[in-house]
């Protein structure tokens, strides 16, 4: 009988290669995009500030992520929304980069939760955008490509909750993936979910 951890660490990759893309970065910063590698990805809230702390606030996250998904067309392999931080392993979108869907998750989640501020602000001019950050600038982006980091980086997300002491086992925290692999759970954000295989036959000559 399999164990519900090695069942949250099971999955499946697209057997499809393409050519490297080296994409500019700030100075310092590199990321690489086109190998068909899984991207893990990791985001701070702005100097570690508890933006994510409430279960509403991780419910948005997890709906604009999941919105996310579908307009641009990736795969959610993992995910773990902490309090002050976010951790995602994700393939390449169909559209746009990795880099293209960490800009539209934090710009949509910082929008929603600034303009919530501001309309419950009797005083909105204490609010301006400038002066108001939810995010930290930059983000990790490493790439996956090897099976052991495949598996040690569900594990790692899965284990973040308990690890902060949010809860005492994986299962119980809701903004993860891991219920979705360990009791093939529909959760917020859809896991797992590859494109089916298409058979090209090519018309006889």
């Amino acid at each position: 009988m399999r164990t519900a951890w090695a069942l949250a660490v099971d999955f499946i990759l697209p057997s499809t290669v393409s050519a490297l893309t080296f994409r500019n970065m700030p100075k310092g910063l590199k990321r690489y995009y086109g190998q068909d590698h899984l991207h893990y990805l990791t985001c701070s809230c702005y100097h570690r500030q508890p933006w994510l702390a409430t279960p509403r606030r991780r419910d948005l996250f997890s709906q604009i992520l999941e919105e996310t998904r579908q307009r641009y067309g990736f795969v959610v392999v993992g995910y773990v929304v902490m309090p002050d931080h976010i951790h995602l392993l994700i393939s390449e979108p169909e559209r746009g980069t990795p880099s293209t869907v960490m800009q539209v998750v934090k710009q949509r989640f910082a929008r929603r939760v600034l303009g919530r501020k501001k309309r419950n602000s009797a005083q909105r001019e204490l609010w301006p955008d400038s002066e108001e950050h939810v995010w930290q600038r930059r983000f990790y982006d490493f790439n996956v490509w090897s099976a052991r980091k495949r598996i040690e980086k569900p594990r790692y997300m899965h284990r973040n909750p308990v690890k902060g002491g949010l809860v005492l086992e994986p299962e119980q925290w809701e903004w993860s993936s891991f219920r979705s692999y360990a009791y093939q759970e529909v959760g917020r954000v859809r896991v797992n979910l590859w494109p089916e295989p298409v058979l090209k036959i090519r018309p006889a000559a």
